[in-house]
Order: structure tokens, then C-alpha cells, then sequence
């Protein structure tokens, strides 16, 4: 009886060695065919092509701010540098452009100047009939009681523009001077390119 003990109790400890084996070994069979796809290989996704800002929107004459605008409508182009505006209570009003100057057009005690025309014939396509925004700098009015502003259509700031494109020179009119030094080079770069009045007028100096 002891031997029978002795013999079986041996065979199950073999039998569960062997079953332990058998386990080891089918994992690690197991573990060989399953593989984790590798990353070496592939490529990263491409970055997203972001455009670069087209020139077009670096131009000197975009808007450098348009905070505490005053929205009104443009009824006339008197000349290249001056609008009459009507308010949304229904007063009408002359505005000045700030720190530019077109050649003259409309002033009795003066002939017709050099590109006065065409400086006119330019304002009065950017604005007339439109909304502008308009933009307050020291002054309130000029001498002849004229609104004196900086006047903006959409995103542009039409005293540049018009510095910019060769309709008008850059002229600085203190304390108004806040675009100054935008306005002086955009005359440079009008100037250098003989853009409007430069190519065509006698230099003023």
C-alpha cells in the first residue's frame, strides 16, 4: 500500500511538471508569431500647408487699427482729400483727410493742379456712395470747420492709399500725426516707383 502511495503521489507531481512545461513552452510559442507592428518605417504625417499671408494684405495702406471707428456715409468726393459724410442722425459734414495733401482742384484763388483730376476721380471711386469708418485723432475740425479724420473703407485706411498709389503727398499737420510715419513711407515707396503724381508732376518740394 505504502509503494502504491509512494509511486502515485510521484507520478502526479511528473504529470504537473510535465503540464508546466507544456504551458511554458506554448507561450512562448505563442509570443513569437504575435509581433506589435513597427513604427521605424513609417513616415510622420506631413505638417498642414498653411499659406503664407499674401503680399497683397502686407501693403502699407491696410488698416493699422480700427478701434472706436465712427460709421457714416459718404455723399460726395469734394476733392482727393476731402468727403461730405452723412451721420446716421442725418447731419451732413465736410471731413478732411489727415496728413495727406492732393493736388488742388476746387480752390478759387487757385488754377487746377497737376493730377488733380485723377486724385479727385480716385476718391471719389473709393468712397462715394459707401460707408467709411471715420477716426479721431487730436483735432476735432480745421480752420474752415472741416471734421479732420482718418478715413477707413472695409480694411483699408484711404489716406494711405492714396499716399501709397501716387495721388497724394504726405504732409504732417501737428498735433494729427499719429500715421505720420506711415504716411511719409508710403510716399517714399510711391516715389521711388514714379507711382501717379510722381511721374507725371513737376517734383514739389
Amino acid at each position: 500500500m505504502n509503494m502504491k502511495r509512494f509511486f502515485f503521489g510521484r507520478n502526479r507531481r511528473l504529470l504537473s511538471l510535465l503540464i508546466l512545461l507544456c504551458i511554458l513552452l506554448f507561450s512562448s510559442l505563442i509570443s513569437k508569431d504575435i509581433s506589435l507592428p513597427s513604427t521605424s518605417g513609417v513616415s510622420p504625417s506631413p505638417a498642414p500647408n498653411i499659406p503664407s499671408p499674401s503680399p497683397a494684405v502686407l501693403e502699407a495702406y491696410i488698416s493699422p487699427a480700427q478701434a472706436n471707428l465712427v460709421s457714416v456715409k459718404v455723399i460726395k468726393a469734394v476733392d482727393g482729400d476731402t468727403i461730405e459724410v452723412e451721420f446716421e442722425n442725418g447731419k451732413r459734414q465736410k471731413v478732411r483727410y489727415i496728413g495727406i495733401d492732393t493736388p488742388e482742384s476746387v480752390d478759387p484763388r487757385k488754377p487746377v493742379q497737376c493730377f488733380a483730376k485723377e486724385a479727385t476721380a480716385k476718391n471719389k471711386e473709393l468712397v462715394e456712395g459707401s460707408r467709411v469708418g471715420l477716426e479721431k485723432d487730436v483735432s476735432e475740425t480745421d480752420r474752415y470747420g472741416r471734421l479732420l479724420r482718418y478715413v477707413y473703407k472695409e480694411d483699408l485706411l484711404v489716406n494711405q492709399l492714396l499716399v501709397t498709389e501716387g495721388y497724394a503727398y504726405a504732409v504732417s499737420y501737428p498735433p494729427d500725426v499719429k500715421y505720420q510715419e506711415l504716411f511719409k513711407q508710403a510716399e517714399v515707396k510711391a516715389r521711388t516707383e514714379n507711382k501717379g503724381l510722381w511721374g507725371t508732376c513737376p517734383i514739389r518740394n
